[in-house]
């Protein structure tokens, strides 16, 4: 593997590492040390910020499958971001209900709490 295409597995596995950690912030997926949904949207908010910097940072730099996949998340990060915002701030006892929901992008229809 050459020098370029390492470093395009790594910016990919940069960007996907905050799409986790907001997914997980944003309590759509179960955090993986705790085993539990948690839900803190402004460091949610941070991540998509992040994400939103190194797009601009890197404008121009980036192949067309970088590009492409930080698009992707950024979009997917912003919609879940909305509904969750939208959302009422759960009761402590309610924090583990969704537990199971792990596909974020679908099934939303399905919740209702």
């Amino acid at each position: 593997m050459d020098t370029q295409q390492k470093q395009n597995q790594l910016f990919i596995q940069l960007v996907t590492m905050f799409h986790v950690a907001a997914m997980q912030q944003m309590g759509k997926i179960k955090h993986p040390v705790t085993d539990k949904i948690e839900r803190n949207l402004p460091a949610a908010q941070n991540s998509i910020d992040l994400l939103d910097m190194v797009k601009e940072k890197t404008r121009g730099n980036l192949s067309h499958e970088e590009e492409k996949w930080l698009e992707h998340v950024l979009q997917e990060l912003k919609l879940n971001y909305v509904d969750e915002a939208a959302k009422p701030a759960p009761e402590a006892g309610e924090q583990e209900e969704g537990a199971g929901k792990e596909d974020a992008g679908k099934g939303d229809e399905e919740n209702t709490a």
